[in-house]
């Protein structure tokens, strides 16, 4: 539950990239009626820098399309341990997120390095699986 009384729901964030020097976790929220694509980097910033990042994302799926989600929130959670960036899924790419594994993707990580790419080795299709279960569920 947020603090302003609404909820959210989520799945617990599945591991698509990771090196000894980096990683990247990910994960569908949603509040039932927008969808979030929401990114967990490590190494991230301190939170006076990371709260900067406003920047899109780009990701690219299996049907060979790039899509720009907007950035739509920065947050630190757990004492500041975890820094979760939240991307906005257009209604118009739903489809194409719920039909297609991710591929990679590119994100503008301030106060670290100018661009981030990741190529996804690990649970590609976790993105069109969480997100198919949701719209299922909101279907009956």
């Amino acid at each position: 539950m947020q603090a302003d009384g609404s909820m959210i729901y989520y799945f617990e964030p599945a591991v698509f990239y990771t090196t000894k020097s980096k990683s990247l976790k990910i994960n569908i929220v949603t509040d039932k009626e927008h969808y979030f694509v929401a990114l967990q980097p490590t190494p991230f910033p301190e939170k006076k820098v990371g709260k900067k990042i406003k920047d899109d994302l780009i990701i690219h799926l299996a049907d060979n399309k790039t899509y720009k989600l907007a950035h739509y929130d920065t947050q630190y959670r757990r004492n500041d341990s975890i820094m979760q960036v939240l991307y906005l899924i257009d209604d118009k790419d739903l489809e194409s997120f719920s039909n297609y594994e991710a591929i990679s993707a590119e994100i503008n990580m301030q106060g670290t390095e100018f661009v981030r790419s990741y190529n996804f080795k690990l649970h590609k299709n976790a993105i069109a699986e969480q997100l198919k279960c949701f719209l299922k569920k909101e279907e009956n």
